[in-house]
């Protein structure tokens, strides 16, 4: 029997052994839970993948913080988001809105605001959080559609075919 391949499995897996258990001992400062206090704002990223990962508490954690400090428009978003399906958190229609319409203030320069006028005006065109005011929604989705993007054409084309088949 050739023992030289079989040292070399145990070698192999021994290795690998290793490199699983420096990992898994550096799991904490990795988890996505190192970022909640972060400092960095990197962090604002880390809550979406968070929150695509189930991790729920943590992301609401991240995004609150987030918003707290930097008055960051995605955390808005995604929080808001949060609000509105229940994902974590208790569904609370009147807070996404809040969130959105506090995204959608923002100056036009700052990332993600027109993302946030986006969302804000399909928030007021269907009523989610907010009484429904169309045409607040139209100039709301105009100014997210100005600033690029293309879903709030979308939804000003569904708005239209909407009000042509209700006057029919």
């Amino acid at each position: 029997m050739n023992t030289v391949p079989a040292v070399r499995l145990v070698a192999a897996v021994l290795s690998g052994a290793l490199i699983f258990t420096s990992a898994a001992g550096r799991a904490d400062e990795l988890g996505y839970e190192a970022y909640i206090d972060s400092p960095k704002r990197i962090k604002c990223l880390y809550g979406y993948v968070t929150a695509k990962t189930g991790n729920f508490d943590a992301a609401r954690q991240i995004f609150e913080d987030c918003v707290r400090r930097w008055e960051d428009i995605y955390s808005m978003i995604s929080l808001a988001q949060m609000y509105e399906s229940g994902s974590g958190v208790d569904k609370d229609l009147e807070r996404a809105a809040t969130l959105l319409k506090r995204g959608a203030e923002q100056p036009d320069d700052a990332s993600y605001v027109s993302l946030a006028r986006y969302h804000w005006g399909v928030a007021l065109a269907e009523g989610r959080g907010v009484a429904i005011d169309r045409q607040a929604a139209r100039e709301w989705l105009m100014s997210a559609s100005k600033g690029g993007q293309t879903e709030a054409d979308d939804y000003l084309k569904h708005m239209d075919q909407q009000s042509d088949s209700a006057t029919r």
